[in-house]
């Protein structure tokens, strides 16, 4: 089975959130997701700037299987872009949840946090697909 931290809240479309100490949200996808998406050749994040409401499209990821929507898992607005990911998309496979995370949101709403699945719910999410 995927690895998925305990620490971390997840969307059933396979995104991560993890509230940081000063209050913002980091997002990424989850290991799940990359192992499902293969080797990850491309990834679009949302301007610094953007506001988002939870579920609304934040970017694209594309593999050499498939390109997928990215989803904001709560509302905010985007305070951080992972540049890294512009010429090392691949970091995402390699590590998802530190490396490989996506953008940084200032939210709206922390407590949209609360609605999201747990790492235990998200597998058992993951098992029955």
């Amino acid at each position: 089975m995927s690895n998925t931290p305990a620490e971390l809240k997840y969307a059933s479309s396979h995104e991560w959130a993890r509230l940081e100490e000063d209050g913002t949200v980091t997002v990424g996808i989850t290991d799940h997701a990359q192992e499902a998406l293969g080797d990850v050749v491309f990834v679009e994040t949302p301007e610094v700037g953007t506001v988002l409401a939870a579920g609304e499209e934040a970017g694209v990821v594309e593999s050499v299987k498939a390109a997928s929507d990215v989803y904001a898992p709560v509302g905010g607005e985007v305070i951080a872009i992972n540049e890294t990911l512009e010429d090392a998309p691949e970091t995402v496979n390699a590590d998802p949840y530190n490396e490989g995370w996506f953008y940084r949101l200032q939210p709206t709403d922390a407590g949209e946090l609360d609605a999201m699945l747990s790492a235990a719910d998200y597998r058992l999410q993951c098992d029955d697909a």
